[in-house]
């Protein structure tokens, strides 16, 4: 049985060329960075050269960029670093990252429109004397709806707020420039982007005060401490790389490919919506509802012909409740149970595509007839 993975938003394969970047820095370049011999400059020249590479991809300087194990950590790293002892802004949809990151803060959590969309005005509004940064994610990783970043970032810098976004669901879909958003801080994940699990990197604009959250020796500029991960930095600039040149012509084609499998899934099965509809959205995604099912029987009937998709976060599977991402767009409990995500990456093709609408009109029809409750 073929097997196809339309769940590229949990994560993604690691990518040939990435690869091939990265396996020289285990075998060949295998000193520590820190060292000052032969293997250990060796290691730190592509520790900085790769550094450059992120940099240019986030339209940021090399200096301003920090390694670390992935985006929990850079999002932990960046609220925690600028916040504690103070107050935190976020909405209701981001990330358990963020939110578990401000939740030992003071924080407020800002509600969304029923397209997943933050009002920038809300934002404000919730801003207090001892708010000391606004955290809002560049994209969400259920819906791929898209937040007004920029506009968000010039109210926290009108009130003397650190800003920061959770970009790890935009960073290899769409270009992006810190500069043109106005950030202070960018989190970003390497398992995202056909790198390896274990990378990530945080952009601090330069001049940002962040407070180390581990603590040793003084690696990244003393902002993050440990030895760095030379294999990962390898992987990770080398998927930049890729995603600045070749990213916006996968990026239309993932757009084709999504707006095909929503349409005629939309248009081939009753009772179906789309989560986030109308609103500007990551071109890889899209989350639709299957009215009168639970999502569960219907992912295992897609697995059990091949095809793995997800309900929501990969980092909340498990989860009795419904998703908070869902529920927060003004979804009932059931409502959100009943939805899947679809996320497309550089291995499907459109005739995957259209085997998966065909796998997804049978399973559905067989899920809703096994539920009672469905008329």
């Amino acid at each position: 049985m073929n097997r196809y993975y339309f769940d590229h938003n949990a994560t993604t394969p690691v990518a040939r060329e990435v690869l091939d970047a990265m396996l020289p820095m285990m075998t060949e370049v295998y000193g520590n960075a820190s060292s000052i011999h032969y293997f250990g400059q060796t290691a730190r020249k592509r520790l900085d050269d790769s550094r450059r590479a992120i940099g240019k991809f986030l339209g940021a300087s090399p200096g301003e960029i920090v390694y670390t194990s992935g985006g929990t950590e850079a999002d932990n790293l960046a609220i925690l670093g600028i916040a504690a002892g103070g107050h935190a802004v976020t909405t209701t949809i981001e990330h358990p990252a963020v939110l578990a990151s401000c939740a030992q803060l003071e924080s407020t959590q800002v509600p969304v429109d029923s397209r997943g969309v933050v009002d920038p005005d809300d934002i404000r509004k919730a801003i207090r004397p001892n708010t000391k940064i606004i955290s809002v994610m560049h994209a969400n990783n259920e819906t791929g709806v898209i937040q007004p970043i920029a506009e968000i970032a010039c109210i926290a810098h009108g009130h003397g707020i650190t800003m920061h976004s959770d970009g790890v669901q935009v960073a290899g879909k769409m270009t992006i420039d810190v500069d043109a958003l106005g950030v202070d801080l960018y989190s970003i994940s390497g398992h995202k982007i056909y790198a390896p699990k274990g990378i990530g990197a945080l952009y601090v604009r330069a001049g940002t005060k962040l407070t180390a959250r581990m603590h040793g020796g003084h690696h990244e500029r003393d902002r993050r401490a440990g030895t760095e991960n030379v294999a990962g930095a390898v992987a990770l600039g080398r998927a930049a790389e890729w995603a600045m040149q070749d990213g916006p012509a996968e990026w239309a084609r993932e757009v084709e490919l999504r707006d095909r499998l929503e349409r005629s899934i939309l248009d081939r099965v009753t009772g179906t919506h789309v989560n986030g509809a109308g609103a500007e959205r990551t071109p890889n995604t899209t989350n639709i509802r299957f009215d009168g099912i639970d999502a569960e029987p219907l992912l295992i009937a897609l697995d059990l012909k091949g095809f793995a998709v997800s309900s929501g976060s990969a980092c909340s599977s498990g989860a009795a409740e419904p998703s908070h991402v869902l529920t927060a767009i003004g979804l009932s409990k059931e409502q959100a149970k009943s939805s899947v995500r679809f996320s497309l990456g550089r291995s499907n093709t459109a005739e995957q595509v259209d085997a998966l609408i065909d796998a997804v009109i049978e399973c559905v029809a067989h899920v809703r007839k096994m539920a009672p409750a469905y008329a």
